[in-house]
């Protein structure tokens, strides 16, 4: 046989053994869309560690608590955030049948599209539009105008579903922990009703384990008596900042090991998961990518990410570079 056919032959006689040796290293790698470097090693050699019984960090999986931030952590959150989006087109929705929405001026800037009166009403305004759109209803039908929104609205910048901009290299991280004997949370400021309508399909966390801002409910017994819940205009509990760790402590019970955030809005969470014994892991998700999402941090009015940014040098927290440590960040159109 000759030289250049003996070698063609072996060539194509090693080609299924190549393969499978390439997927099996496909398969093997769980966090496909983080680039090979610092903060991916980190991630693995953490978990590696705490789940491995025996070793001297080892952690008993009941106490594998893994927590998230949700808005700029897990999906994105330009240019505002996504709930916050949701109530203002519940506006527009439901002003035909609440004529008196007209007098109010956050709510007519809404209607009116006047932005920069919105934008002047700050938070108050912002909370007032939250509770005239979440408000009255009962939770069965709040649910219902959630699921119907994320079902239709599209964002306006890359035309998807909201649910389409989560973060893959996330995704794989939060089933990277759970195939490691992790209970991920969600520990947000997002109102805890809005994001449990989603969470387990986007996600696969469970409504129960999600830990957000909540307004009252109260109990009835419907004209028909049948029971419901009902949403009130009061707010009961704001899970951001330091409402974070005491929202983990009341609705968790146990202190997490490792905890997720992008803002300020995060520091207490972080300061309280690292701050406790044994293994520890805090991470922050810096947003450096303009090209593919959007680049912000200390000046950003949503997501500011400042004093948190300081803290995770000074305490050698892990820093997420976007930019450079994601090969992609939301997952592809199907």
């Amino acid at each position: 046989m000759h030289p250049l056919t003996r070698r063609a032959a072996l060539a194509v006689s090693a080609a299924p053994l190549l393969l499978a040796s390439i997927r099996a290293s496909a398969q093997s790698d769980p966090l496909p869309s983080w680039h090979d470097g610092a903060v991916k090693q980190a991630i693995v050699s953490f978990v590696s560690r705490v789940a491995r019984e025996g070793g001297t960090d080892f952690v008993p999986p009941a106490e594998r608590i893994a927590v998230f931030d949700n808005d700029g952590t897990l999906w994105a959150e330009q240019p505002l955030y996504f709930q916050f989006a949701f109530a203002l087109d519940q506006v527009r929705t439901l002003a035909p049948q609440n004529p008196e929405w007209s007098g109010r001026p956050p709510i007519k800037a809404v209607l009116d599209g006047d932005l920069a009166a919105l934008a002047a009403s700050g938070e108050r305004g912002a909370a007032e539009i939250l509770t005239a759109t979440h408000a009255g209803m009962t939770t069965d039908a709040f649910a219902a105008s959630v699921a119907g929104w994320l079902a239709s609205a599209r964002h306006p910048r890359f035309g998807r579903p909201y649910e389409r901009l989560v973060y893959q290299p996330q995704l794989e991280l939060l089933n990277f922990l759970r195939s490691n004997g992790f209970k991920t949370f969600i520990v947000s400021g997002g109102g805890v009703e809005f994001i449990r309508v989603w969470a387990e399909k986007a996600y696969g966390i469970p409504p129960e384990q999600v830990v957000g801002s909540s307004g009252s409910v109260r109990f009835r017994q419907a004209g028909n008596g049948a029971p419901e819940l009902v949403k009130e205009p009061k707010v009961e509990f704001v899970d951001d900042g330091p409402g974070k760790p005491v929202g983990i402590n009341r609705f968790i019970g146990r202190r997490p090991i490792l905890a997720f955030g992008n803002s300020d809005g995060d520091l207490d969470m972080l300061q309280w998961t690292a701050a406790g014994p044994g293994a520890r892991f805090a991470a922050i998700l810096h947003h450096t990518d303009a090209e593919r999402e959007w680049a912000y941090d200390r000046q950003s009015h949503i997501g500011r990410l400042d004093k948190a940014l300081d803290e995770a040098s000074a305490k050698g927290w892990t820093v997420v570079d976007m930019k450079r440590d994601w090969r992609s960040v939301f997952p592809s159109e199907p």
